[in-house]
Order: structure tokens, then C-alpha cells, then sequence
């Protein structure tokens, strides 16, 4: 018997369906390719095999962020201040010749003069040469006072927001303990007794008085992100807490303490000028911007030239800081794009 003829389907319309490749009418006098797979259309939505460029990945936050700094003309120009002073730290001998320390007392209280544009000091020391110099000890108690509060108060602050309990307890009386400090007394205090010449003692008691505000900041950054669903999928996925802390928390929630390490840095600076100028910070030898506004406080009406030059290379270092940090902060900042 022979095959019977093959039957042709039937669109629910009543119209017979096209086959492969087959064009069929839209109703609006136009047409439309019905063989078109919907990996192909969706290929040609986004881009993939009509020559359009392929289609666009996901930004992650940093990706975003860093899209807009590029775009901050406040960021551009705070971080080449930064750039310029972080150089001169480095290698101050590159726009500065001659040494800090190298003093003429026939020349005190000069003016400005060929090889000395800022003037001489109260000692016969160059100005510039000074004024240069003292970048180098304002960048190093800035950097490093910046990252021991960020690293102790982050693995303190990111721990008792973690585990919580009794451990959340004992560490935010504690920093209420700390928070309760002035920080220009404490500094009188506890440096008074200090007899070294370097930097650390500065910078130690900067970390002991600093370190509760970060540590406050992670630990309530990391209590949010330890409550989202891609924290509560991998807990139930079996990861442990190391992984948690390390893979998952973390990187989402370090963003505020950056933001906010980046300002306190340009606070720190400022803080080390203050209490080398008090008397109990820094001490000479140690060329500081500090020491400096110190010695020519009592001159600024016979020789103002000796307080204008540090006092205003210690305000531009610190604004610049200052807003890099809130170029960070609205770059990191979801709420504000």
C-alpha cells in the first residue's frame, strides 16, 4: 500500500506553517523571518551577529567606581596634588638641593633671594629646602598611622560584627572607652612622656585613639552583607566561616572604610602638625611641617614669610586628601549615582 502524502502542519490560526526559512506575513504589511532560532534573535538583540560589537558584560561596583573617578575633575586634581607629594616625599632632592638641616645665622629672617624663593627661618634654614623636606615626614605619619587603623580597626570591627554576641558586646564597650578620649589631650598626655626622635610613637598613638571609628564603620558594614541571600546561599552550601568572611563579606563590604581611611588620612596629617606643634609630637631634628609653624608662630609679624609657606603646603596636603576621599565617597556610594 502506497505511503500516504505527507500532511502538512497547521498553525491554531488555521494557516499552514511555514517551512525553513519561510517568510510569512505580520499584518502590518511588513514581514518576518519565522526560521529565525531565539538563541539568533536573541544574538541580534544584544548585539552578537549583526555588527553591532558583542554584547556588554556586567560592571561589578569597582568597575563603576572607577569609571566615575575618571570622570571627577575633583578626583583628577586631588590626586595629582597626592602624586606630586608623594614624588617630593620620595625623592626631595629632585626640586629641593641642599640639606634641611644646613643653617645660616647671618641670614635669619631674610626674604626671599636667588636659591631661597621662600625665604630663611629664624635659624638661617632654607624655607623651600624645609618646606619640601617636611612632606616626606607628613606622607609617612599620614600613610602609616592610615593603615594600621584601617587593618586593626577592620579585623576587629569585621570579627565582632561576624560572630556578634558576647565578643560584639566587649568590643563596642571598649570603643566607647576610646571614643571618650580627646585626642589632642590624650596626644599631650602620652606623648609627654616619649623621648624618641622618630615617627612611631606618633603614629602608634594615632592607631591606639583610631582605630574605634573604623572598626565601628566595618563592623556595620559587615552586618549588612552578611544578612544578603548570596551570604545566607553559601552558609547553607556548606562554606565555612573563613571562606564567608574572605570570599563573600569582605569585598562587599570594605567600600565605607575605604572612603573613610581616605579622609582620616588628611586628618592624620593634620593631627601630627598639631601635636608637633603642642611640643609633644615630633621633635627636632625631625624636619615637620609642624615643628616648623611652631618655631615661626613667634615671628609672624617681623617675618611672615617663615609660617605662610608650611602652614599652606600642611592646608593644601590636607584638603587634597580630604577630597580625594569624597571623590571616593561618591564614586563608592550606590545612593548617590
Amino acid at each position: 500500500m502506497p505511503d500516504p502524502l505527507p500532511q502538512e502542519p497547521y498553525m491554531s490560526g488555521g494557516g499552514r506553517a511555514p517551512e525553513d526559512g519561510a517568510i510569512a506575513a505580520t499584518g502590518m504589511g511588513g514581514a518576518m523571518d519565522l526560521a529565525t532560532s531565539e538563541g539568533e534573535a536573541l544574538e541580534k538583540r544584544h548585539g552578537g551577529t549583526d555588527g553591532s560589537g558583542p554584547s556588554e558584560k556586567p560592571r561589578s561596583l569597582w568597575s563603576d567606581a572607577w569609571r566615575d573617578l575618571r570622570r571627577n575633575p575633583v578626583f583628577i586634581i586631588s590626586g595629582l596634588v597626592i602624586l606630586f607629594l608623594v614624588v617630593i616625599s620620595i625623592w626631595p632632592s629632585l626640586i629641593a638641593s641642599g640639606s634641611p638641616l644646613k643653617c645660616d645665622l647671618a641670614k635669619a629672617q631674610e626674604g626671599s633671594q636667588p636659591g631661597a624663593p621662600f625665604g630663611y627661618d629664624g635659624q638661617g634654614c632654607n624655607v623651600y629646602t624645609r618646606t619640601v623636606y617636611g612632606a616626606r615626614t607628613s606622607v609617612t605619619v599620614g600613610v602609616c598611622a592610615t593603615l594600621g587603623v584601617s587593618l586593626l580597626g577592620s579585623v576587629l570591627g569585621g570579627l565582632a560584627g561576624f560572630f556578634g554576641g558576647s565578643w560584639d558586646s566587649i568590643l563596642s564597650r571598649l570603643t566607647d572607652v576610646f571614643f571618650a578620649i580627646p585626642v589632642v589631650l590624650g596626644g599631650l598626655v602620652l606623648l609627654s612622656v616619649v623621648t624618641s626622635n622618630t615617627v612611631w610613637p606618633v603614629i602608634g598613638f594615632m592607631v591606639l585613639l583610631g582605630w574605634p571609628q573604623i572598626s565601628r564603620i566595618a563592623r556595620g558594614s559587615v552586618i549588612t552583607a552578611k544578612q544578603n541571600d548570596y551570604v545566607q546561599a553559601a552558609r547553607a552550601l556548606g562554606a565555612s566561616n573563613s571562606r564567608l568572611l574572605l570570599r563573600h563579606i569582605t569585598p562587599n563590604a570594605v567600600a565605607p572604610v575605604i572612603v573613610v581611611a581616605t579622609i582620616a588620612l588628611g586628618t592624620y596629617i593634620a593631627l601630627e602638625a598639631t601635636l608637633s606643634y603642642l611640643g609633644v609630637g615630633l621633635k627636632p631634628p625631625t624636619v615637620s611641617w609642624g615643628i616648623d609653624i611652631s618655631s615661626a608662630s613667634a615671628y609672624i609679624r617681623q617675618a611672615p614669610h617663615m609660617l605662610l609657606w608650611p602652614a599652606g603646603a600642611l592646608a593644601l596636603t590636607v584638603l587634597a586628601f580630604i577630597m580625594l576621599g569624597d571623590a571616593v565617597r561618591d564614586a563608592l556610594d550606590p545612593k548617590l549615582r
